[in-house]
């Protein structure tokens, strides 16, 4: 675009950050400086991609600690706030049934190596039906709320117990990548997976609740 008025633009884009898009305004490119301002925002956030096993559990620490304050502040909401779409967008409690789902996918499955990783109240996208998966594993299609926590408690927990031995060796190890098994991962590379599927859907859920605190949605 040229000479366009953007006044007001809204751009809310998750691949924008990937290490390979760019977003030029008037050639500058504003992608990192969109970055250091969520690190800002989010405190720990900036861990994510920590190479190491300390540094991996500092981050999922960070992630556990900012899940926790934005749970207890949907529980202060009114009745029905987790279950409340806006813009047709996930609800707080389908964006935490699709974090098991991640973690189940790329700790369980893809490190793991169990063979049957999914838990049935996992959300997966919908193009997933076309990845080979068998959506039928993901049966719970509308779970009681204490029936989500319950079961992303126990992910959560799964990941801070495989860090709490994770090894720089482990760490080295190469995995099947879950979508395209011809391309190994590191089990590093795995765990980075699950801390951007975390941060990117605090964010949005964050942003919701924001909406609905606001009576915008």
């Amino acid at each position: 675009m040229r000479a366009v008025d953007v006044a007001g633009a809204d751009i809310d884009a998750p691949w924008l950050l990937d290490g390979e898009s760019r977003l030029l305004v008037n050639g500058v490119d504003v992608a990192p400086f969109v970055d250091a301002a969520l690190d800002r925002r989010f405190p720990g956030r900036g861990a994510r991609r920590a190479p190491d096993p300390a540094g991996l559990r500092q981050a999922w620490a960070a992630v556990e600690r900012t899940w926790a304050a934005t749970l207890a502040r949907a529980a202060a909401m009114p009745p029905g706030t987790v279950d409340a779409r806006v813009d047709g967008e996930w609800s707080l409690a389908e964006t935490l049934r699709h974090l098991v789902m991640a973690t189940d996918t790329w700790l369980r499955g893809a490190v793991l190596r169990v063979p049957q990783p999914y838990s049935p109240v996992g959300l997966p996208n919908a193009e997933y039906a076309t990845d080979g998966y068998d959506l039928a594993v993901f049966s719970e299609s509308h779970p009681a709320w204490d029936r989500v926590l319950e079961v992303r408690a126990d992910r959560v927990a799964a990941v801070r117990t495989f860090l709490a031995d994770a090894t720089p060796e482990l760490l080295e190890e190469e995995r099947a990548n879950p979508w395209a098994p011809g391309h190994p991962e590191s089990v590093r590379s795995c765990l980075h997976t699950v801390l951007e599927e975390e941060w990117e859907h605090h964010r949005f859920a964050v942003r919701d609740l924001d909406a609905l605190a606001a009576g915008r949605a």
